[in-house]
């Protein structure tokens, strides 16, 4: 039995913090694929991400293109809550990827920001009997019972200020061509 990382997130835009999640979470063996998973229309985030679904899509397929090929062969990007019309909600996404891997574990992985809305989260009790929940901590947002990796304090909010030396390069080339946050 595998098991299966889900990595959802707006990714507006996707940063080094994330791709840093993403290194350790393979090179520690914590899970042997996983699937990055850009947000359609998150319902419980107060705004909608500033950057459309396609380009946080195309933004995160370039990141993952910088990863070094031990890590990158275990990543996937998912266009799934994308093209999904409505609010997008973790557990149809989780139903979805349980059909498309029966015989696998399903990880759940979320900063301690997320986690403390969990309660709050669409069909929580059903989502938590599905997956396993891996919390990671986050420096900004500390939490108890979470997965130190010794995360970096990158904020999607510094990126969109300017800060584009927090993405990886193929990103912050991206966001400048594409006239997004702060380039425009």
């Amino acid at each position: 039995m595998r098991r299966i990382g889900i990595y959802g997130g707006t990714f507006d835009p996707i940063h080094n913090g994330h791709l840093h999640v993403i290194s350790q979470l393979i090179t520690r063996s914590l899970v042997d694929q996983l699937i990055l998973i850009p947000a359609g229309s998150p319902w419980l985030r107060e705004s909608a991400p500033l950057a459309p679904g396609l380009n946080r899509l195309a933004m995160c397929e370039l990141a993952l293109s910088e990863l070094p090929d031990s890590i990158g062969a275990h990543v996937e990007v998912s266009d799934s809550e994308i093209k999904r019309s409505g609010p997008t909600y973790t557990i149809d996404t989780v139903l979805e990827i349980k059909k498309a891997h029966p015989d696998d574990a399903l990880v759940l992985i979320v900063g301690t920001d997320a986690y403390a809305q969990f309660d709050k989260w669409h069909r929580a009790e059903e989502l938590a009997k599905l997956v396993e929940i891996m919390v990671i901590d986050r420096p900004e947002f500390p939490g108890a019972s979470t997965l130190d990796i010794g995360a970096l304090n990158v904020s999607a909010t510094a990126v969109r200020s300017g800060q584009t030396e927090l993405v990886p390069d193929a990103v912050a080339t991206y966001i400048k061509e594409s006239g997004l946050y702060a380039s425009k």
